[in-house]
């Protein structure tokens, strides 16, 4: 009984070191398996980053222009190019997107832009593809070749490399109820009935002079209809950096409302000077010292009167117009802006090329002169020049200058959907569809 036993445990003991003979090479076989995945599943989430950045990037220049999509490209290509060392690099930051190793290659992001988000995301490349003044989507798509270690061992990967490709979708979104950075004035509405343009007519250029009482009404500038607008308060006198009031209506002037420390609370109307956004149906005041005086004053108020020197400087930031020279810290203020890379007087602003800098997002009223204003939506408006000049006119005794209804086909840089509005159509903000 005792030599059987022994026996059967040696067979026991044979088959089990048999057995883990066996198991062995296929446990590690699974773990260098599992190790393969895990890198390409990384290598993928990396190349999706880049590709959501550079869809991202790209969709915030198209601002419906036929040089859209030429900035467009530019900018999505930034996100690869590795100027700095901060390119988006892929396989644990090893391998620069678009560039390769001599053993792995990859390709720099592919741009296509759409009109719509059905054409965006339907399969295949170059279907129903958009031209700049249309395009509202970007989609990025980057290929790349990803290492594999222990599936090199396989007869159907032995190059010891696979090619992964994703892409990434993203473009305007629905008409915003808040909106950020934009210009703290409000504008008249010519028809407040007409939910889509206010009554305005696309393409067609208007004077926006400063709203004013009494006689004599300011003219327009040439044969073009006067808008009145006013200054929705922005004054913080809170504010630690370029404080004067003057300086910031400089700097709202040259770049919309300007960031705050203050959280945004539409409940709190006490704090609205704080904000850096603007809500629809929301009470608005206009700025204190900026309130509309008589049309024979001789001058707009002085925020007004700062903030067409602010509005200036996206036409010629090279010096500080001589109008605006008594603005406090304003050679400070001026080195934070850069002018407008077209200056040109524009007739459609679908042959506008420039980046953005002259056009501008308002409020909408109904009623200027109520107490308080509501916004009904936002709309957006190319700054032009002043006839027979390069510039507008800060010294304007108006405040005027010249302005050409587009709509609203610029993705704003920030804002948000809630307040509680229904509007179907105004600007939206670039997100990430997909």
């Amino acid at each position: 009984m005792g030599a059987r036993g022994t026996a059967r445990r040696d067979r026991r003991g044979a088959t089990s070191l048999q057995l883990l003979v066996i198991l062995v090479p296929v446990l590690f076989a699974f773990m260098g398996f599992a190790v393969d995945l895990a890198r390409l599943y990384l290598i993928r989430m990396e190349l999706q980053t880049a590709a959501n950045a550079a869809a991202m990037a790209a969709a915030a220049r198209l601002i419906g222009t036929e040089a859209a999509l030429a900035q467009a490209g530019e900018q999505g290509a930034f996100s690869t190019t590795d100027v700095s060392g901060y390119a988006n690099k892929y396989d644990f930051g090893a391998v620069t997107i678009g560039q390769g190793t001599g053993f792995l290659t990859s390709e720099p992001p592919t741009m296509s832009y759409y009109d719509t988000m059905a054409a965006a995301v339907a399969p295949g490349e170059g279907s129903g593809e958009a031209g700049g003044a249309t395009a509202k989507y970007a989609k990025a798509t980057i290929r790349a070749e990803a290492p594999l270690l222990f599936f090199g061992f396989l007869s159907i990967a032995q190059e010891r490399k696979t090619p992964i490709e994703v892409n990434a979708v993203a473009g305007v979104s629905a008409p915003l109820c808040t909106a950020c950075a934009i210009e703290p004035i409000a504008v008249s509405a010519v028809d407040p009935a007409d939910t889509t343009d206010f009554g305005f007519v696309r393409n067609t250029r208007y004077t926006l002079g400063y709203q004013c009482n009494g006689n004599p009404t300011p003219s327009p500038i040439g044969s073009t209809q006067r808008i009145p607008y006013v200054m929705i308060n922005r004054y913080n006198d809170q504010a630690t950096v370029l404080v004067d009031e003057a300086t910031q209506a400089y700097r709202v002037g040259a770049q919309g409302m300007l960031p705050t420390a203050t959280p945004d609370n539409t409940a709190d109307p006490t704090t609205f000077q704080y904000r850096a956004c603007t809500t629809i149906a929301t009470d608005e005041a206009i700025w204190a010292n900026a309130t509309p005086q008589g049309c024979s004053a001789g001058g707009p108020p002085n925020p007004a009167a700062a903030f067409a020197c602010g509005l200036y400087t996206r036409f010629d930031s090279s010096a500080v117009h001589p109008s605006c020279a008594n603005i406090p810290e304003v050679d400070a203020a001026l080195a934070l802006y850069r002018q407008d890379t077209d200056l040109a007087d524009v007739e459609e602003y679908s042959a506008y090329a420039g980046n953005g800098r002259r056009v501008i997002t308002v409020a909408i009223v109904e009623n200027i002169g109520a107490t308080p204003m509501q916004p009904l939506g936002f709309r957006q408006f190319l700054v032009e020049p002043n006839p027979d000049t390069t510039t507008t006119n800060p010294a304007d005794s108006n405040a005027r200058f010249a302005a050409l209804y587009i709509g609203y086909p610029m993705p704003l840089r920030q804002g948000r959907f809630d307040g509680g509005c229904s509007v179907t159509a105004g600007p939206g903000k670039v997100v990430l569809h997909r």
